[in-house]
């Protein structure tokens, strides 16, 4: 096959799904190249290191507007233009695209929009592999921007003017999730990290997606059964929706001694990272944070962890655990999205409910009972090597890749032969 991929991904899981996927693609025999616009990540794990990759300008600047009508109109015509500018990348993409005879589109998601118009553009099949729905538009993160403004009482000029500026920012906001469904529903396959994924997916869009299970590579993250030492470990971006706090909670009611707490993501929110430091310090727990180190940092650090803490709000799936397990690190995580489907409980992990202080006391146990945390981390490297494999995640992209590009091809002959 020669598969034309396009992303617009920050670093993170994502970037490293597609990575692998790419790479796998490539141990096949098969020919790839790569589109984005200069806003994805060209630094962590680049697809140019691998494949040729073109980076298709897009051109937008978010204005800052200002006067009464301004600042009313504002938040929807930044909308509306980066929509207008992503669309316009997308056509440019489309068309290199087209014209390199390439058999199918393997879209990733975009940072902006998850699901852009490219699909729209292109003449040829195409999926997308989709790690979540644009969240803030369908979720309470942590309020749904649909949500009408508290009632005002009396009307006065001050609450009229903030319900004209609601009413043209959330249909600014509609225009978006339009596109976003309509963007979804180009493509011919939307595959998905998940079955909650799939779920969110048919929620949000009212769209089918497939179930594309993603794997460890175990060759990076290596299991070295090295001497545990008592600390704890998250993965995962510093924002609010990571629930580093809740980690930090659970942490402040463990009794005795407490574990200090490494968290190491790929990027922050200064102002969330300073004010959780400030909170941890003041419950006397240790945190520490950090964030863009390299990928042998954070295998030496998941094969030196006593745990990991996982608790992120509605994760589509979380390849964070998996990856700490691929190194015999045991998790504990809230039993919440994605996770349900990766950690099993007493095999290679502990699942809690969504309170600190059942975190705190899975902690305390696994902390008290080094042999019980030891045998889950060796249960979690076993589970991997089984099910959760990257060559077997390679294995399954590029077995559903080939059942939409036969078809196509199938037909282009059929109308070749026609007379």
């Amino acid at each position: 096959m020669k598969v034309a991929i396009w992303h617009n991904l920050p670093s993170g899981g994502g970037k490293r799904a597609l990575y692998e996927h790419v790479r796998g693609l490539l141990e096949r025999g098969h020919v790839v190249e790569s589109w984005c616009p200069p806003t994805a990540d060209q630094a962590y794990l680049p697809l140019g290191r691998l494949v040729r990759e073109h980076v298709v300008s897009f051109t937008w600047t978010e204005q800052k507007e200002s006067g009464l009508t301004g600042r009313l109109v504002g938040p929807y015509r930044n909308v509306t233009t980066k929509l207008r500018a992503m669309d316009e990348h997308c056509r440019r993409c489309a068309e290199e695209i087209n014209a390199g005879d390439f058999d199918v589109l393997l879209s990733g998601s975009c940072a902006f929009f998850r699901v852009t118009s490219i699909a729209r553009h292109v003449r040829l099949p195409a999926l997308i592999y989709l790690q979540e729905p644009y969240r803030w538009l369908y979720e309470a993160l942590p309020r749904l921007p649909w949500l009408a403004r508290p009632s005002p009482g009396n009307f006065t000029v001050k609450s009229g003017y903030r319900f004209v500026e609601d009413l043209i920012s959330v249909q600014g906001l509609r225009i978006q999730a339009r596109e976003e469904v309509g963007n979804a529903q180009a493509f011919q396959r939307i595959l998905v990290n998940s079955f909650f994924s799939r779920e969110s997916v048919l929620r949000a869009y009212g769209l089918e997606a497939e179930v594309c299970y993603l794997g460890v590579d175990t060759d990076r993250f290596a299991y070295r059964r090295e001497r545990r030492e008592p600390f704890l470990i998250s993965v995962g971006a510093f924002v609010p929706e990571k629930n580093p706090r809740f980690a930090v909670e659970a942490l402040a009611r463990v009794q005795g001694t407490r574990p200090r707490l490494v968290w190491v993501g790929n990027i922050a929110n200064g102002q969330y990272l300073r004010d959780t430091r400030d909170f941890a310090s003041s419950m006397g727990v240790t945190l520490d944070a950090r964030i863009g180190i390299p990928d042998s940092d954070l295998v030496d650090l998941l094969n030196r962890a006593t745990a990991m803490l996982y608790a992120p709000r509605l994760e589509p799936f979380g390849l964070g655990p998996l990856e700490g397990n691929a190194c015999g690190l045991p998790v504990i995580a809230v039993a919440e999205g994605g996770v349900r489907e990766t950690v099993v409980p007493d095999v290679n992990g502990i699942l809690v409910p969504p309170d600190p202080g059942a975190m705190a006391a899975a902690i305390e146990r696994l902390m008290g009972d080094p042999g019980y945390a030891r045998r889950l981390g060796e249960n979690g490297v076993a589970l991997v090597a089984d099910r959760w494999s990257v060559e077997a995640a390679q294995q399954r992209i590029e077995s559903i890749l080939k059942t939409v590009v036969s078809p196509a091809r199938d037909l282009l002959s059929e109308e070749v032969r026609r007379p």
